[in-house]
């Protein structure tokens, strides 16, 4: 077995995980979120997914900022007793969704402008849109909103489209079953928010 399969089928054991402990809004999906990019990290150099290759590494940097975020948040004073501790699940703030979408559209014109000008990227513009994506959605997840779930929806049918037509069978069938659960989980995530009662 080469290497470039051996890696693409640890990395889909390991999303597996991660999409469990997702889920269920687990704090460990973050241990996940560290381990899974380490291993993507030599999956995607190899692909010649570049854009991914560097979205591995804020990865791993975002899975230590999400566990922070999530394990010592404290709500504010005046929140509900009954609440469990840590970050609650909310929704994503009107007020944050034109940035959270500027963001987006200079990430993915800057991503696409450096694969285009210093790599050999076949494939340029979907990579730097979901790498763009990915890390507003990486943000919006360790914030623990609700609609982080369809951002990655997005993501993930993109990427399961990319990986397919890079040769990475494994990878592409996990994104495909991550776009799948997005939707399960959004609506777990809602339900979680509302037994909690928080709503923003």
């Amino acid at each position: 077995m080469d290497t470039l399969r051996l890696l693409d089928i640890l990395g889909f054991v390991v999303g597996l995980v991660y999409l469990w402990l997702e889920y269920k809004a687990s704090i460990w999906l973050w241990l996940a979120s560290i381990v899974m990019p380490l291993v993507d990290l030599f999956l995607y150099y190899k692909a010649g997914l570049y854009a991914d290759f560097g979205m591995a590494i804020y990865y791993v940097l975002a899975g230590v900022y999400g566990f922070l975020a999530w394990k010592f948040f404290q709500p504010k004073a005046g929140a509900e007793a009954s609440a469990p501790a840590g970050r609650p699940v909310t929704h994503f703030k009107r007020s944050q969704i034109l940035p959270a979408l500027a963001a987006v559209l200079l990430l993915w014109w800057g991503i696409w402008w450096i694969l285009v000008t210093f790599t050999n990227s076949t494939v340029p513009l979907a990579d730097a849109f979901t790498t763009a994506l990915s890390i507003v959605a990486l943000w919006a997840l360790a914030q623990k909103y609700a609609e982080q779930w369809l951002l990655w929806l997005l993501v993930d049918a993109v990427c399961c489209v990319l990986y397919v037509r890079k040769g990475i069978p494994f990878k592409a069938a996990i994104y495909g079953l991550y776009t799948v659960i997005a939707v399960f989980g959004y609506r777990k995530w809602l339900r979680l928010m509302a037994g909690s009662g928080h709503r923003r």
